[in-house]
């Protein structure tokens, strides 16, 4: 989502080096949605990804739909979500053309709408699984119960919802424990939450925990934060946001550091400003 318009405005060779260094870091899933960049990034970062020289099946490629943008590039005239079976297959259609690859590893429906119809967001996923341009299909930011009304007709892989040391209502919603019994993996948007960017009573007792911790790790902060979401049972797919490729580096090395379990807490006391019950 950063990486255009919408954030470094990056042009074609710079997609192409941060493509190119987040391979070699190991970090091969590229998180997309046809929303971003006023539904310019894909196209973006597929002319990029098309003349890189990069095998498609080096990488996992991810992108989402149904939010309808006001947009210069649509002809909407409010925000809304459409989970039409047209509309879902139009815009899987679309993002294969934009990324310039013929099959998504991973589609999401990007939020939950009130007027989403089960049977027919299942005919539309049947339809690309059958034809080969999805390998799997999954949700984003949706509750537990929303994820049970969809999965009635389809199987759902991922849930992609926010999650951090400062947004961790998931643990205690029900919306954790929903997936690890349905084995859906989750993934965190906003890994990193506000930590860095708030300066509030809350976040300078997080700091001051995590300065604590540094030297006991080697580590920094990023890469604590990260740490703290991956020693979850749930087994969490942090989706980080940073063009910066010295913290794309920096967190690549989050999954070998293994927290010990009072250290985890300590965090967790340090956002609640509270031990726990």
């Amino acid at each position: 989502m950063t990486w255009g318009v919408w954030g470094k405005q990056l042009h074609k060779n710079q997609f192409i080096d941060l493509i190119q260094h987040c391979i070699e870091q190991n970090i091969t899933t590229f998180d997309h949605a046809d929303i971003y960049g006023s539904y310019t990034t894909e196209a973006d970062f597929g002319l990029a990804f098309a003349e890189s020289g990069i095998q498609r099946d080096h990488i996992q490629l991810i992108s989402k739909c149904g939010i309808q943008l006001l947009s210069n590039n649509r002809p909407n005239i409010v925000k809304h979500y459409d989970y039409s079976k047209g509309y879902i297959i139009q815009s899987a259609e679309d993002s294969l053309k934009h990324l310039k690859t013929n099959y998504l590893d991973v589609l999401l429906l990007h939020r939950p709408s009130p007027l989403m119809k089960p049977d027919e967001i299942a005919e539309a996923v049947s339809n690309l699984k059958k034809r080969g341009l999805i390998k799997d299909f999954g949700v984003s930011n949706f509750t537990p119960s929303q994820v049970e009304l969809v999965s009635k007709t389809i199987d759902v892989s991922i849930n992609q919802i926010e999650f951090s040391l400062t947004q961790h209502t998931a643990m205690h919603n029900g919306s954790l424990d929903h997936m690890g019994n349905k084995n859906i993996t989750p993934m965190a948007w906003s890994p990193l939450g506000h930590v860095f960017r708030e300066d509030t009573e809350q976040t300078q007792r997080i700091h001051k925990q995590l300065d604590e911790l540094l030297d006991k790790y080697n580590v920094t902060k990023d890469q604590l934060l990260l740490a703290w979401i991956l020693k979850h049972p749930s087994g969490i797919h942090p989706v980080i946001g940073t063009t910066t490729k010295q913290r794309i580096s920096n967190v690549a090395k989050a999954i070998h550091i293994d927290l010990e379990l009072e250290d985890w807490f300590k965090l967790l006391e340090a956002c609640q400003g509270y031990e726990v019950p």
